[in-house]
């Protein structure tokens, strides 16, 4: 193609933007309006006499109509829904109401609800804590012929019965084997296999088998041989019965579903014979169980089998059940059962309490055997003390006394305590009615508690775990505000005196949080105080981390004030004994979020900048070249929103030097770094508004300085991006405050980045191309090139030539257009440049308009560069053309085109020409945007109206559109 010879158009901004500019138009009271109110018309007015309507139209004529209305014919639909409801009679809803009502205040009152704490919650718990290292043993069932199903020949209603009865006399017969020596996970996987013989004898319709299973699983209930281990023993035996009384109960209800299902609701009426003979067959089986403990447990947990027989069955059980526990002799068996009989009652009818609170009364009865003589020597021969001995109670009573408890009245609770009171050595009771009763109750009675656990005999319970108990229900619930500090000093006195470091930490854990509740900093400190003294000798501490975090997260709850919080002299040094590394990052985050997610203003307190620089210095040294990425960068969030909250109000130069002190100590996290040089610049614009723009000497030399921060911190990122964004923005800064040398080296600084640019970056894991991300950047870079001022003695536009010949020498990606997008992006800045008056300058900062004033020779070095670019992109459209590459020729040659128009003076003839030649170009192939083309026409039409456009009317006449066809 020939020369094209360039010359850019001479543009008017203020009068552009002015006619670009929105005509406003007055608006009439009585037209519609936004804010106008809307009527709606009701829907009666509608539906009334047809030639009555003139008045209700009249008053809404001037309304605009509501679209609503509009879609229901003019009705509000709440108004239809109201005439709808009347229409209904009021004698129906009446009774649906109070029905749904009753049915409502009949669960509250019969189900259980949230807050009430399940079995499954306790079961892990007392698995883990109840353990033994002795060598268990158990009887394993070896199964017999006879459990099989019946020939076809034995069907005779006598001979039925007698082989079953044969089956269950076979268990007392030689066909089990006693396993020895085994482990406790031993011991769990037997349990495990005989629940899933249970099941399996089930499905194979040997049903007397799987009796036989869980009988035999029974009778190991009463074994205390291994007493340390009876907890654990229960739950995992009570999860077979468990089993076994769902099979027992879905095989009868499978029985009443022909023809149709029972309601979850049903009675005894509506369930057929022959569910109930089969119901009433194994009650039979059950009751022909010998031995009290196993027929007590398996009754137990079919208890809700009752249903299908008769409507009171379910209570006649459970007291004839209770009444039995009472023949077991060994108390902590008889606790246990007494806990599951009333778990099976919470769960197939909460709403009977008699036989709970006969469980309970039953259980105070024959407390005393807790000292017995028998007992004495079963723990003399196991070698067990009587306070471990104790706490095997604890899982039993707990549950018991919850279940009493759950939605009772108050008087019962009172009547239960006193009966407590009036027991010897009741410290185990004491416990678990601190556990399981309402917080409210404990702490209105707090007082009276704590005489009763003065009362107790320190040898068979230890008071800490009574006072333990204690402060978790004063943590819930507050006690009189009188009486709150003498319960705190009872209760301390008690603490102190715990020589056992672990038994220490794990009771004035639980009383930290009320001691944070209701008093002020010199108590917690105290208490603070105190734990170092305890937990410091041999290292202690080590032990103790899981309590000690929950110390810092309760004393973080309370308090939100960081300058309250480090001014308790003992918090910090609580903070050092936390020594493993892993433990004291994560209570260093601990502290970050409660500070960031509370702390409302900046602060300059020295006592919390250097406290919080500490732990965050914590860390910040806890990352290593095995930290992953999203752990540097959850550090980093928390690090910077502490930077953030940094202000020393005007005394600027504390501030810098706080970001100097910050970048020494944060080093390793890129993302700090970042942060704090925005954090710098930022402090340079404040110092320019504080001085609105006109810098002294010593505010001069403060914003150079806040630019070598800058220049000295940004090549040490390693992201390339982050590198060339700041310089960027760095620079902006410079030139701002005046600062043309700093500005100068960043933008130099910049350009000779780009070359280090990869084609491809990872971002969130994946590889994608940088073009679109160096095109933002080049895009934005040229923007700030016009209020640039030449250097002088670097010639004329060196920035700007310095890009170009970056972008020339870069290696892009193979067919890209990314070099002649910029080139094309950059004909509007040379444009520009070439005007008398600048589209934008920066305040007190002369930019080339003013150091050349226009100068011919200026202006012709701006047209050669832009004869030079133009040239490039031609040669780029040539290639594509012999490429094939038609869609993305045409793509470019409608950005150049528009390019010419927007900042090229088309009256130069084969500068116009050139832009016809480009528009018929892209329409050639008919791949540009039809939608596109047409607007632009449109503008051009526009444009050549106005007297200094006029040129460009011919040119239109040769524009056509071309659609693919």
């Amino acid at each position: 193609m020939a020369a094209i010879q360039w010359h850019s158009r001479g543009r008017r901004y203020e009068s552009e933007l002015r006619s670009c500019r929105m005509e406003s138009q007055p608006v009439e009271f009585g037209e519609y309006h936004p804010l106008k109110p809307i009527t709606v018309t009701d829907s009666k007015s509608r539906r009334g006499r047809k030639g009555s309507t003139s008045s209700s139209s009249s008053s809404c004529s001037s309304v605009a109509p509501d679209p609503l209305s509009s879609l229901m014919d003019g009705t509000d639909p709440l108004s239809m829904f109201a005439a709808a409801s009347v229409c209904e009679p009021l004698s129906m809803s009446h009774s649906s109401s109070m029905g749904e009502l009753g049915k409502k205040r009949k669960e509250e009152e019969e189900g259980l609800g949230a807050d009430f704490e399940p079995w499954s919650s306790k079961r892990g718990e007392i698995l883990s804590r109840f353990t033994t290292t002795e060598k268990l043993s158990i009887n394993l069932f070896m199964g017999s012929d006879k459990g099989k199903a019946p020939s076809p020949g034995t069907s005779a209603v006598s001979e039925k019965v007698r082989t079953r009865l044969e089956e269950l006399d076979d268990l007392e017969e030689g066909s089990q084997r006693e396993l020895l020596n085994l482990s406790q996970q031993d011991y769990q996987n037997r349990i495990e296999e005989l629940n899933q013989s249970l099941k399996e004898a089930w499905s194979s319709d040997q049903k007397v088998k799987a009796l036989k299973i869980v009988i035999q699983c029974s009778k190991l209930l009463s074994d205390t041989s291994v007493i340390q281990f009876y907890p654990s023993k229960f739950v995992l035996i009570t999860d077979i019965l468990d089993t076994f009384g769902r099979l027992v109960y879905e095989r009868i209800w499978s029985m009443c579903s022909d023809p149709q299902p029972l309601p979850d609701s049903f009675s005894a009426d509506e369930v057929n014979d022959t569910a109930k003979e089969t119901c009433l067959n194994w009650f039979f089986k059950i009751a022909s169980i010998r031995e009290l403990i196993p027929r007590l447990y398996v009754e137990a947990a079919i208890l809700k089998c009752n249903r299908f027989l008769t409507k009171s069955g379910i209570q006649e059980t459970l007291l004839r059940l209770t009444a039995m526990i009472r023949g077991i002799g060994d108390p902590l068996v008889a606790v246990y059962a007494r806990a599951y009989l009333c778990r099976m009652g919470m769960e197939v009818a909460p709403h009977l309490k008699d036989s709970l609170n006969q469980n309970f009364f039953d259980l105070l009865g024959s407390f005393r055997q807790v000292h017995g003589n028998s007992v004495q020597k079963q723990l003399a021969a196991q070698r067990v003390e009587i306070p471990v001995y104790l706490t095997l109670y604890s899982p039993a009573i707990h549950w018991i006394l919850q279940c009493v408890a759950y939605r009772a009245p108050e008087p019962l609770l009172t009547e239960m305590m006193e009966r407590c009171k009036t027991l010897g050595n009741n410290a185990l009771l004491l416990n678990s009615v601190m556990w399981a009763f309402r917080a409210e109750f404990i702490a209105t009675r707090a007082t009276d508690f704590i005489g009763m656990i003065k009362d107790c005999d320190e040898a068979g319970f230890p008071k800490h775990l009574l006072f333990g108990s204690l402060g978790r229900s004063l943590a819930c619930a507050d006690p009189a505000e009188s009486e709150r500090l003498p319960i705190l000093n009872e209760a301390w006195k008690v603490i102190t005196k715990v020589r056992s470091p672990q038994d220490y930490i794990n009771c004035a854990e639980i009383w930290v949080e009320f001691t944070c509740r209701h008093f002020t900093k010199r108590e917690v400190n105290t208490v603070l105080s105190d734990i170092i003294k305890h937990m410091t000798p041999d290292r202690a501490f080590e032990d103790a981390y899981p309590q000690l975090q929950s110390v810092i997260r309760k004393i973080l709850t309370y308090f939100h004030d960081f300058s309250i919080l480090f001014s308790m002299e003992r918090f910090l040094p609580f903070l050092d004994m936390f020594q493993k590394d892993s433990v004291r990052v994560e209570v260093c985050r601990a502290i970050m979020d409660i500070f960031i997610k509370h702390q409302q203003e900046p602060t300059r307190d020295p006592v919390i900048l250097n406290a919080l620089l500490h732990v965050c210095k914590t860390m910040h040294d806890s990352v290593n070249a095995l930290t992953l990425e999203d752990e540097k960068r959850s550090l980093s969030v928390l690090i910077n929103g502490f930077i953030r909250m940094v202000s020393f109000g005007r005394d600027f130069e504390q501030q810098l030097s706080f970001c100097v002190e910050a970048r020494a100590t944060f080093c390793n996290l890129e993302s700090v770094l970042v942060q704090l040089i925005h954090t710098v610049n930022q402090l340079a614009m404040e110092t320019r508004k504080v001085m609105r723009g006109n810098h002294s000497r010593k505010t001069a030399s403060f914003v150079r300085a806040c630019a070598a921060y800058s220049f000295i911190t940004i090549p040490s990122l390693s992201n390339i991006f982050s590198r060339l964004n700041l310089y960027l923005l760095s620079g902006q800064v410079a030139l701002a405050n005046q600062c043309l040398s700093q500005a100068d080296a960043f933008l130099k600084a910049a350009v000779s980045v780009l070359p280090e640019v990869p084609r491809s970056i990872s971002i969130e894991g994946k590889l994608r191309s940088s073009e679109s991300f160096l095109l933002d950047f080049t895009n934005n870079f040229l923007s700030t090139l016009l209020v640039v001022p030449d250097h002088p003695e670097q010639g004329v536009m060196y920035l700007v030539r310095g890009l170009l010949n970056m972008v020339q020498d870069y290696t892009w990606e193979e067919n890209s257009d990314a070099k002649v997008r910029v080139y094309i992006s950059a004909l509007p800045l040379l444009a520009a440049m070439s005007q008398e008056a600048y589209l934008y300058t920066i305040p007190k900062v002369d930019s080339n308009e003013t150091l050349y004033g226009g100068d011919p020779k200026f202006v012709a070095e701006i047209d050669k560069l832009c004869e030079t670019l133009i040239g490039q992109v031609l040669e780029h459209l040539k290639n594509l053309g012999r490429d094939e590459s038609v869609r993305r020729q045409g793509s470019l040659a409608f950005m150049l085109f528009n390019g010419l128009l927007a900042h090229g003076d088309l009256r130069n003839n084969k500068l116009n020409q050139l832009a016809v030649n480009l528009w018929n170009l892209s329409h050639k192939h008919g791949y540009c945007e039809i939608r596109t083309s047409v607007r632009t026409l449109e503008s051009i039409k526009h444009q050549a109206k106005q007297p200094e456009m006029a040129h460009i009317s011919d040119m239109v006449q040769r524009l056509t559109l071309q659609s693919r066809t």
